[in-house]
This record gives structure tokens, C-alpha cells and sequence, in this order.
């Protein structure tokens, strides 16, 4: 089998996505997914189901990953008329190599995070099936995936787009990646629509600290006792390990200002130099992003010149506290500055729409 040329009409390619999601089962169109996930059974899919916190877990990450395919339902670009989207799990994923297609239509399989591992020794194999059958693959890493994922080495020369963190690629992988190959150094976005949310012009000011169980660390309890004695009802710390996505919302208008952790917590040295998903969702929610800076800035210390973000230096109480205060005092005017930034340049759908386009 050989790969389809490109085509198009008039000035527009045809695109259809599958977003391979591990929470799915057979191919299927994100609106069917998405209308039986609130009701999906999780008890078959957890190596526990008799665990209650294990099972909260599950859901959380689960509709993280419903709120993905969401995002790739809603693709749009200038140049390209996206098809219906879909969604696969394992048990669908080579059904996107048969599945009839329509006139002129370019499909793409869109893969994220740590996922393929989940493909096991199969991955490679799986993914030269479907870039042989005439799709094209882009994998979203989000983080360190070329120096930490033991399958990126099979799938590195079947990838179309690879979407990694703001860090130097593994040697190693940059050889196994394709000629072809469109690689971007992006990192976390929000995955939300743009704009869902809408703006609050007033707020409650409040701030409150968007992390995890696995995140409260010394230094982080230090912060969070401080802020509580600094702030007093001024202040919430969530870290029980997730906001879902459904209660995010709310968040708009309960807090003006978010406090997310970075990396430093983790235990290998990307991850450490890195960032999570908070500040870009809490910038689309019309709140101001507090963030204690990274070891060596990046993307995050650019929001900040930027006014985006506010930044503090690490373990620095006082200028955590000076960062708060100037986050509680923002304007209106300079909430929706950070709202409109973020929701036009900080979603998922927009970073896939644009690399899906730059690749053709």
C-alpha cells in the first residue's frame, strides 16, 4: 500500500482527525464519545475497581482526555476543511486504516501524551501499518517523551508532526525521526474550546492554588501555610489531584487570580525544567496565572515579560506575596488581555489545527 497524495478543494484540504484516546473502545465520532462519556462505566477499565479514590482518579483523567477529543472536534484553519471528527481506542486504532474514506479526503491519526506506550511492544509496528495505509500521524508529547518513552524509538520514523517540550530532543531520537518529519517545541496548552468560558468582569478576589496530591511537596506546604496566614479566606489551596474539567468553570468566577506549580516535584530532570496545563486553562478562564519560576525560564518566563503570567523566584515568600497582590489588583481590562491572549494562542486545537496545516 502506498501513501495518497494530498489533495485538495479549491484552496482547501480535507482533513479528517482520529484522536486516539486509551478511555475509548472502537472508532466512533467524538459527538457519539462524548455524549455516553458521563455515563461510561470505569470499573472494567481500572486495574482496582473496588478502589473509590482509585476510580475518582480515573475520572478525572478520563474526562481530561474527553475534554482533548472535544478540542478536536472543534478544529479550524483557513486552509483546511476538517471532516467529522473521530476518536479510537486500542481495540479501534487499526479500524482508522480500513474505514472508507471520503472524495480527497487526508486523514490523520492525532496521539498524545504517553499513550502509545499502551500499544506496548505493537507500537511501531501499528504505526507503520497506518502511515503505510495512507495516514498521518502527529504526536502531541506534551513533555520529555523522546528521552523518557521506551517506544519512541519505534515510532519515531512514522511520525508526520512531533509537538515536544521546550528542551533539546534526545540525540538518539532525532536519528530515528523521519526526513519528513515537522518537529515543534510547544509544550502544555489548555485543552479547552476557545472562548468557552465566558469572561468575568468581576470576579470574587480570591486566589486559589491548582495542584495535587502528588504535587504537595515541603516546599509547596510551606507556600500554601504562608499564603493561608497571608491571605486568610482570601486564600483556597486545591491539591486532593485534580480540578475536573466540569468545574472549571465555576473557578472563573470564584477566583481572580491561580496559583499552579510547575515541575519541580518530579523526579527526572525535564519534567523538573518543565510546566503543567494550569496556567494556560486558568489564562482561558479570564483568571491571572501566578507561577513560581523554573530553573531555566522558558515559554512561561516569556508570558511573564509579556504581562501574561506573574512570575515569583523560587521559595521567594515575599515575592510570592508581591505577585499575589499584584495579581489580586489587576484591572478588567488587563484580565481580558490575559483571556483573549490565551484562549487565541494557548489551546490544543489551535496548536494541532496550525501544525496539521504547516505539514502539507
Amino acid at each position: 500500500m502506498t501513501k495518497p497524495s494530498v489533495h485538495v478543494r479549491g484552496n482547501l484540504r480535507r482533513v479528517r482527525v482520529c484522536y486516539f484516546n486509551t478511555w475509548a473502545q472502537g472508532i466512533e465520532l467524538v459527538s457519539d464519545y462524548l455524549a455516553r462519556l458521563p455515563s461510561l462505566d470505569l470499573k472494567p477499565l481500572v486495574s482496582d475497581p473496588r478502589d473509590h479514590a482509585l476510580l475518582q482518579k480515573a475520572r478525572l483523567d478520563c474526562d481530561w482526555y474527553g475534554e482533548n477529543a472535544r478540542a478536536m472536534a472543534a478544529l479550524s484553519h483557513a486552509e483546511i476543511e476538517f471532516l467529522p471528527t473521530w476518536v479510537a481506542g486500542v481495540a479501534g486504532v487499526l479500524e482508522l486504516a480500513k474505514a472508507p474514506r471520503s472524495a480527497n479526503e487526508e486523514r490523520w491519526l492525532m496521539v498524545m501524551a504517553h499513550q502509545p506506550q499502551v500499544l506496548k511492544g505493537m507500537a511501531g509496528k501499528i504505526f507503520e501499518f497506518l502511515r503505510l495505509s495512507g495516514v498521518r500521524i502527529l504526536f502531541y508529547a506534551f513533555d520529555e517523551a523522546s528521552r523518557a518513552m521506551p517506544c519512541f524509538p519505534e515510532i519515531a520514523p512514522h511520525l508526520d508532526v512531533l509537538i515536544h517540550d521546550e528542551f533539546p530532543l534526545d540525540p538518539t531520537a532525532v536519528a530515528s525521526l523521519r526526513p519528513g518529519c515537522r518537529p515543534i517545541h510547544r509544550s502544555w496548552v489548555a485543552n479547552t474550546l476557545p472562548w468557552a468560558t465566558p469572561f468575568i468582569e468581576a470576579p470574587e478576589e480570591r486566589i486559589v492554588f491548582l495542584g495535587s496530591a502528588l504535587g504537595l511537596t515541603p516546599h509547596r506546604q510551606r507556600q500554601i501555610d504562608f499564603l493561608k496566614k497571608r491571605f486568610g479566606y482570601q486564600f483556597t489551596a486545591i491539591h486532593d489531584h485534580s480540578v475536573s474539567v466540569g468545574d472549571r468553570p465555576a473557578l472563573a468566577r470564584r477566583f481572580k487570580v491561580s496559583l499552579c506549580p510547575e515541575g519541580r516535584k518530579f523526579a527526572t530532570l525535564g519534567m523538573q525544567l518543565t510546566h503543567t496545563d494550569r496556567p494556560f486553562w486558568s489564562g482561558c478562564l479570564g483568571m491571572v496565572p501566578v507561577a513560581e519560576d523554573s530553573r531555566t525560564g522558558g515559554r512561561l518566563e516569556a508570558l511573564h515579560r509579556e504581562s501574561l503570567i506573574a512570575r515569583y523566584s523560587h521559595g521567594d515568600l515575599d515575592a510570592l506575596t508581591a505577585a499575589c497582590v499584584k495579581a489580586l489588583a489587576a484591572s478588567s481590562a488587563e484580565r481580558r488581555r490575559i483571556y483573549d491572549y490565551f484562549n487565541q494562542h494557548e489551546t490544543i486545537g489551535m496548536v494541532v489545527a496550525d501544525a496539521i496545516a504547516g505539514a502539507a
